[in-house]
This record gives C-alpha cells, sequence and structure tokens, in this order.
C-alpha cells in the first residue's frame, strides 16, 4: 500500500484534488471530517476539549460549536497549540487505524489523507509521497471569502497564521497548482496518480 499526503494552504483546492484521486480509485480519508468527529459527543476529545474552553462554547444541544472554539483560539497560538494537542493524537489514531484496515484488506491501493497541517506537525514523514496543492494568495482570497464569508481583512489574518506555501514546496513530491480551469487541474491530478500507481507497484 502506498501511503499519501495531501496538503496545502486555505482555499488552495485539496478537497477537489482529493475527489479527483477518489474518482481515480484512491481510498481517502479527511483529516477534517475526523477531527469533527473526535469532537462530537462521545468522540475521544470531547471531554478534554469542554474541560479544557469550557461549557460556554457548547450549543444548546451540547455540541461544541466549532465557531466558538475557533474564537477561543483565534490568534492566540498557546491556546491553538492546546487545542491540537488534544485533538491530534485522536485523529493520527483515527488514520492509523483506517490505514491498517487498508492494508489489510488491499494491500495495493493508494491510500490519501488530506490535512491542512501535515508539514507543520511533521505528520508528513508518516507518508510516502506528498501532493502540495497551491494557488497565488488572491486566488486564496477570493476563494475562502465567497465559500465562508469572511472579509478581506479576516481571510488575510488567517493567510498569515499559515505556513507560506513557499516554504512548503522542499517537502512535495508533487505540486499542483490550482488556479487554472477544472480540466487544467484534472490532467495535473491524473498525472500524479499515473506516478502514484507506479510507486506503488
Amino acid at each position: 500500500m502506498l501511503r499519501v499526503g495531501l496538503t496545502g494552504g486555505l482555499a488552495t483546492g485539496k478537497s477537489h484534488v482529493a475527489a479527483i484521486l477518489a474518482q481515480l480509485g484512491c481510498r481517502f480519508l479527511s483529516a477534517d471530517q475526523v477531527g469533527h468527529q473526535v469532537l462530537q459527543p462521545g468522540g475521544e476529545a470531547y471531554d478534554d476539549v469542554v474541560k479544557e474552553f469550557g461549557p460556554g462554547m457548547l450549543s444548546p444541544d451540547g455540541r461544541i460549536s466549532h465557531k466558538l472554539l475557533a474564537a477561543q483560539v483565534f490568534d492566540r497560538p498557546e491556546r491553538l497549540e492546546k487545542l491540537n494537542s488534544l485533538v491530534h493524537p485522536h485523529v493520527i489514531e483515527r488514520e492509523q487505524r483506517w490505514l491498517a484496515e487498508i492494508e489489510a484488506f488491499e494491500p495495493g491501493v493508494i491510500a490519501v489523507i488530506e490535512a491542512a497541517i501535515l508539514i507543520e506537525t511533521g505528520s508528513h514523514k508518516r507518508f510516502d509521497r506528498l501532493i502540495l496543492t497551491v494557488c497565488p494568495e488572491n486566488v486564496q482570497l477570493r476563494r475562502h471569502m465567497a465559500r465562508s464569508g469572511d472579509t478581506e481583512v479576516e481571510t488575510r489574518a488567517r493567510l498569515a497564521r499559515q505556513m507560506p506555501l513557499e516554504a512548503k514546496l522542499p517537502f512535495a513530491h508533487y505540486v499542483i497548482d490550482t488556479s487554472g480551469s477544472g480540466e487544467e487541474t484534472a490532467a495535473q491530478v491524473r498525472q500524479v496518480f499515473r506516478h502514484l500507481q507506479q510507486a506503488a507497484l
């Protein structure tokens, strides 16, 4: 089995690339979705996060409000680091379990995990190959503002807190520029997929 990490900055098209890879036959897991699952009531990180950040971030139904939680760690690196320390170990444990199950039943498959901060956390070292999605900052701004409703100031603040894309380039085996048309991006993904197939042999 070939383990592939998929990462990139804010609104660089990670999910779009992941969807194409899944269509081509890769098995796919979103670390972001796993993170949401471990924060659900009964999830592995729920109790610890509520204890650390307080019941004020709970919605009326007892679920953690991701908006309120995000507000607590916004521009507070030490609080974000604490949150990550409570959530990420459980996410990684679920990812490892998923990979082990796939390897047991589909040993020749390409398994892709998408995560925004693979490089920052050192998790990229767990993968055989790393794909990085990139696009110009003005495209990131436009995309994120369109889908989130955030202002330009808010979006720039988010970008400023992320590891620059240029700093991620040396870690990547493959770079996919998503700033063009959907077909141009898909063509790049298909080319990378062919390389992954060769690497998986």
